[in-house]
């Protein structure tokens, strides 16, 4: 959640910055409005309560004691009629900032869509091939790794079953990011795929997503959209000592999405799917860890990329495209020569005390006060787009596909 107190003492230069993330005109005078009137009612209540405290010590020794316990009296009752305002307002101030995004660092550029994101750099060149190239879905109903008919069978569209190579090789690559994360330092963490209503408001995800999530009925329990949610988590309401951050998790989960803004994309084979898997970093940092973690997560995921034999490249995402907890992200695009461009394959985000603030992540700092952390997540991988870049950039002229050599041990 933002920082109410900064957004009201800089709401001239903060403003633009969340108008730039597409926040309304309308909510952000709404909220100004609101600033001004809860610092006249809170000057109101001051008033009142310095007064009680001033007179309630002069109380044994007061010429008139009757009369000024009257007026302590009634005075005690405008407190309370004032504090009851003063917390109507600030309730009111809660409800529209929770629905409000994280502020975008400074270095962040400024663009309506993901067509004004930022290309920084490119890495490895795009195989090139001397045939008609085949897509994922033709080349895994042809091998029988892919059965979409049984999939929306046993469920509904948007989902697929894994067989035989494709399935060994989902799992090989699930081992395989694991234990990359592992050697760059990222312990590993095993989480619920369901959890309360009060972790997912902790990340972002409630209110303002509610419809994308798959809730259970008649109980506080969603299914996860990235386990981003729970290993975030796994430290609200705690205050965590200086020495033992940063703390850096990777996490396998399956993921599961309504994709309720995506209709009518990617409808063919499994770029978009209503459940998927997914390989996740998170970190928890001190403030002045975060942009060097950051970099770090950028370039664990874009390595374990580079040692598949993957080409993609880096975008800085721009206002627009901006994700609603993330201060910047960086996503990494996979090369996929079918479709003859590079596609999402990670997004890596620093979302500052964004979500710290919602969840309660403190640490005592080296002055013993308690202080915000910042957090960070990244997909390294999205299994499902990864298993798909692989088979279209291995693939050769007789549909088969060749493994890359780190897969070979796992299988």
């Amino acid at each position: 959640m933002l920082d109410l107190r900064l957004l009201q003492n800089n709401f001239e230069e903060i403003s633009p910055k969340l108008k730039a993330k597409k926040v309304d005109e309308n909510t952000l005078k709404q909220l100004q409005q609101l600033f001004i009137e809860l610092k006249k009612e809170k000057a109101i209540l001051e008033e009142l309560q310095a007064f009680q405290n001033k007179f309630s010590k002069e109380l044994a020794s007061a010429a008139d004691k009757e009369s000024l316990k009257i007026q302590l009296s009634q005075n005690k009752e405008k407190i309370n009629t004032q504090s009851k305002i003063v917390a109507n307002l600030e309730e009111k101030l809660e409800e529209i900032a929770i629905a409000i995004p994280n502020i975008p660092d400074d270095c962040v550029p400024i663009g309506e869509d993901e067509n004004e994101n930022i290309e920084l750099k490119k890495v490895l060149t795009p195989p090139q091939f001397d045939f008609e190239i085949k897509e994922h879905h033709d080349l895994g109903e042809n091998l029988n790794w892919l059965d979409f008919a049984r999939g929306v069978k046993i469920s509904q569209s948007r989902f697929c079953v894994l067989k035989n190579e494709g399935a060994l090789l989902s799992r090989a690559l699930v081992n395989y990011m694991i234990d990359f994360n592992r050697s760059r330092g990222f312990d590993l963490v095993n989480v619920p795929f369901l959890v309360n209503s009060t972790t997912m408001y902790g990340t972002g995800q409630l209110p303002k997503f509610k419809d994308d999530m798959y809730k259970i009925d008649n109980e506080d329990l969603y299914l996860i959209s990235t386990s981003e949610i729970p290993v975030t988590n796994l430290y609200s309401n705690e205050i965590l000592t200086s020495e033992s951050l940063p703390i850096k998790m990777t996490c396998y989960s399956a993921c599961f999405r309504k994709e309720a803004g995506s209709a009518g994309r990617d409808t063919r084979g499994i770029i978009r799917q209503h459940q998927f898997e997914k390989v996740e970093l998170v970190s928890i940092t001190k403030p002045e860890q975060s942009d060097i973690v950051f970099e770090e997560m950028v370039a664990c995921a874009s390595d374990l990329l580079s040692s598949l034999g993957l080409a993609h490249r880096h975008l800085m995402l721009c206002t627009g495209d901006l994700g609603f907890s993330a201060a910047k992200t960086v996503d990494l695009e996979v090369w996929l020569p079918s479709q003859n461009k590079y596609r999402e394959i990670s997004s890596v985000s620093n979302c500052k005390d964004f979500q710290a603030r919602r969840a309660k992540i403190r640490y005592k700092n080296e002055k013993g006060k308690n202080e915000l952390v910042h957090t960070l997540n990244g997909s390294s991988l999205a299994v499902g787009r990864t298993l798909i870049a692989i088979m279209e950039n291995y693939q050769d002229k007789n549909g088969k596909i060749t493994i890359p050599d780190v897969l070979r041990k796992y299988f």
